[in-house]
């Protein structure tokens, strides 16, 4: 079997760090597969970029081409990620060249790939979504406002006051591109599966809800004391770590609503001898008031400094607003270090409440807090819990089991053309 994996860049990024585990577990599993890229970072024989001189300087720019036309909008939000999609691509004949037996999209746009190339590609397609830009007029995250329901228009994340303004176009493209396609939607969380089958757009094609897959012997518990020793952080305190990409600063991440739990707990017994560790953020020129002492980290992109990272926290906080299967979580989880997140999206795949975390009431920055103390206040329900993370991980979520999922449905995808 022959598989072509697409997806904008092969390490950076959440998508693409999933999709490029996703390819080396079909790999090991036996697929012939190759990962076609528009960014390649790494130097993975097996991933492809784009060939020749004039392509290579181009790419860069893509992605800012690509969004031009929302800059027209001046009220747009400028934390909300929205690709139009509208750049001509050329990946049917890097497809043609490979000739696979199927087609498996994730994270196409940027200039990735044109939703009107889909038909040309003359292949079964498997789409899986890492958010929700495939069903919405361009937004990747919608902030709840739902209008992907009805066509978009009015858009918020846009600013506009127009019923046929962008995200309406993109709407539309995307209706009539999607019409009649050999398509297969996978989606990592059942949170964005049931948006998926409830949505215009996508609803009309099956929807499978497969996790996104884990290398449980990179991502495994390190012992705590050497893992501090090695990024330099106290070893005697509790530390509670928060991370993302553009941590401080996309809203979404909820920055915002984890500061005044923060200050919360740092009024309360257990949270006396606790810290706060950032990652994805930059030390600013103003430290924040959290309450407690803050490190920042900055960004750390390899699996070993993440692992350490990890194993040297307490706890993991994920203060998202809307999030699909958090690649953060699912590391923090097979480390061993227990997470607090609130009860949105795809965390309740994950976190087990009261089990091996705790689910906050969706936004309530008081019982935030109160996961976090619960979590870091008794030593031997915390033990408990790191060994039920671990378990999680195992048990659901590691790379052979996640490729066998993705293998059958690929074989039952291909028994109904032959």
């Amino acid at each position: 079997m022959k598989a072509a994996i697409i997806n904008s860049e092969d390490r950076r990024g959440g998508a693409a760090r999933a999709a490029h585990r996703l390819h080396m577990a079909l790999l090991d599993a036996g697929v012939d597969c190759q990962m076609l890229v528009q960014v390649k970072h790494g130097d993975d024989p097996t991933v492809i970029g784009p060939q020749g001189v004039i392509r290579n300087m181009t790419v860069p720019f893509r992605p800012a081409l690509d969004v031009l036309p929302k800059l027209a909008y001046r009220h747009r939000k400028k934390s909300t990620t929205f690709y139009p999609g509208w750049l001509p691509d050329r990946i049917k004949p890097r497809v043609d060249a490979f000739a696979p037996d199927l087609v498996h999209l994730h994270w196409i746009t940027g200039g990735t790939l044109n939703v009107r190339t889909l038909r040309k590609l003359g292949r079964p397609l498997v789409w899986t979504l890492h958010d929700m830009w495939a069903f919405t007029g361009g937004c990747h995250y919608d902030d709840d406002c739902g209008r992907y329901r009805t066509g978009c228009g009015h858009c918020p994340a846009l600013g506009s006051q127009r019923e046929s303004d962008l995200s309406a176009f993109g709407w539309r493209r995307k209706n009539k591109a999607y019409r009649d396609l050999p398509l297969t939607i996978v989606t990592p969380s059942k949170w964005l599966g049931e948006l998926a089958r409830n949505s215009p757009l996508l609803g009309v094609f099956p929807v499978n809800v497969i996790p996104n897959a884990i290398d449980i012997d990179i991502y495994r518990p390190t012992d705590k004391l050497t893992a501090r020793k090695m990024l330099r952080l106290p070893l005697d305190r509790k530390i509670i770590l928060f991370g993302a990409l553009r941590a401080t600063s996309e809203t979404r991440k909820g920055y915002h609503l984890l500061e005044p739990a923060l200050r919360m707990l740092g009024d309360r017994a257990a949270g006396r001898d606790a810290m706060t560790v950032i990652l994805g953020a930059s030390q600013p020129a103003e430290p924040p008031d959290l309450g407690m002492e803050s490190v920042f980290l900055g960004t750390l992109s390899d699996d070993v400094s993440l692992g350490l990272a990890y194993s040297a926290a307490d706890v993991f906080v994920a203060p998202s607003t809307q999030e699909n299967l958090s690649n953060a979580v699912m590391e923090s989880l097979a480390c061993g270090t227990p997470v607090v997140a609130f009860n949105i999206g795809g965390m309740p795949d994950m976190i087990d409440h009261r089990i091996n975390g705790y689910l906050a009431e969706a936004f309530d920055t008081n019982d935030l807090a109160n996961g976090l103390e619960w979590v870091i206040e008794d030593n031997e329900r915390h033990a408990a819990l790191s060994d039920r993370a671990r378990r999680k991980v195992v048990d659901t979520f590691a790379a052979p089991k996640v490729a066998r999922e993705h293998l059958a449905l690929y074989e039952e995808l291909l028994r109904r053309v032959t």
